[in-house]
């Protein structure tokens, strides 16, 4: 008889819930984060297991290794797209178990992609430079407000990386505490400066550009970072059916409701990958600046709109592209992305 099992994970625990093949319940308990009691309380399923649900947190790595590390069949649950009875009065930690191993069992299952283990530290190291570079960003603005506030002058911010630090606090004027305030911004941006050239350096030292994303560096604005950024956080580009999937996964997509040309609300606007979301914005802003096809496209849609949107329309715009690049192997063309 085949068996189904879902796992609740939290940060503290752990809840199990296991079903036979017509749906019966038969087995329910609460673990503590433990590996050998985790394995021990499944072994005398071992034989029968058809599939493992875990559900997607933030700290499922160490879960879905251990189990696909045993042999088990692990299925990755995508909470954001499971749905459950609307008129359910109760659910605990209990429910959600079994209703994981149901939704196995009966193939409805929303899934999510189990990222391979050998590149995840990479990829994470990715993710920490982005962490840099946002952090880095707040202190350029901060110290961009400051010193247009005190002085009327607006300094840009690549000028701001490269001006020596007395300079800095010249512009702000005199008093002490003005100065203090602008040196600890220019001092903290030029450590995480360096952190994110350490960080760049091992990448590009450590991971090699696999041949399928090489073709993203001929797309404006995206580099060997950007493309690596891409290529580690897109994954096999076949798990995308269709373009839309993918802009929809780097969040390029409107999410709105409407039914008779009138809006019925808005859907979850942060389902996708964050990080493919600023890598192509990211993208978005280089292209204009350094191809004149992408900047008379951002032109003209901010004169019809405003900023952002245009920024956003632009942003879409090479993630549809670099689908196509990855998907088909194939270099960018101008005239079909501007056509």
């Amino acid at each position: 008889m085949k068996l189904y099992a879902g796992c609740d994970l939290h940060s503290t625990n752990n809840y199990w819930g296991i079903v036979d093949e017509t749906g019966k319940p038969i087995f329910a308990r609460k673990l503590p984060l433990d590996s050998p009691k985790i394995l021990k309380m499944l072994e005398p399923f071992k034989p029968d297991l058809a599939g493992i649900a875990v559900e997607s947190t933030y700290n499922w790595y160490w879960l879905v290794d251990l189990l696909m590390d045993e042999g088990y069949p692990v299925h990755l649950a995508n909470p954001v797209a499971m749905k459950k009875y609307s008129g359910l009065k109760y659910t605990d930690d209990k429910h959600d178990a079994f209703w994981l191993a149901e939704m196995l069992r009966l193939g409805i299952l929303p899934q999510g992609y189990i990222y391979p283990k050998e590149e995840r530290p990479t990829r994470d190291l990715c993710r920490k430079r982005l962490q840099f570079v946002r952090m880095r960003t707040t202190h350029i603005l901060s110290l961009q407000s400051m010193i247009s506030r005190n002085t009327g002058q607006r300094i840009p911010a690549e000028k701001l990386k490269s001006l020596p630090q007395e300079t800095i606090t010249e512009a702000v004027g005199a008093h002490e505490d003005l100065m203090l305030s602008a040196a600890l911004n220019k001092v903290s941006i030029d450590n995480l400066t360096r952190h994110i050239k350490i960080i760049e350096q091992a990448l590009i030292k450590k991971i090699k550009i696999k041949h399928e994303y090489k073709n993203l560096m001929t797309i404006p604005g995206i580099g060997p970072i950007l493309t690596l950024t891409i290529m580690l956080e897109t994954g096999p580009i076949s798990r995308f059916k269709e373009v839309g999937n993918y802009a929809s996964y780097c969040r390029k997509v409107d999410s709105k409701w409407k039914t008779n040309n009138k809006n019925k609300g808005k859907g979850n606007k942060r389902n996708g990958n964050k990080y493919l979301a600023w890598a192509f914005s990211e993208a978005a802003e280089h292209a204009r600046r350094v191809h004149q096809k992408a900047k008379i496209f951002f032109d003209r849609k901010m004169s019809r709109t405003n900023r952002m949107i245009a920024h956003g329309a632009l942003a879409h715009k090479l993630a549809r592209a670099a689908y196509y690049i990855m998907r088909d192997h194939v270099p960018y063309e101008s005239n079909k992305m501007f056509s």
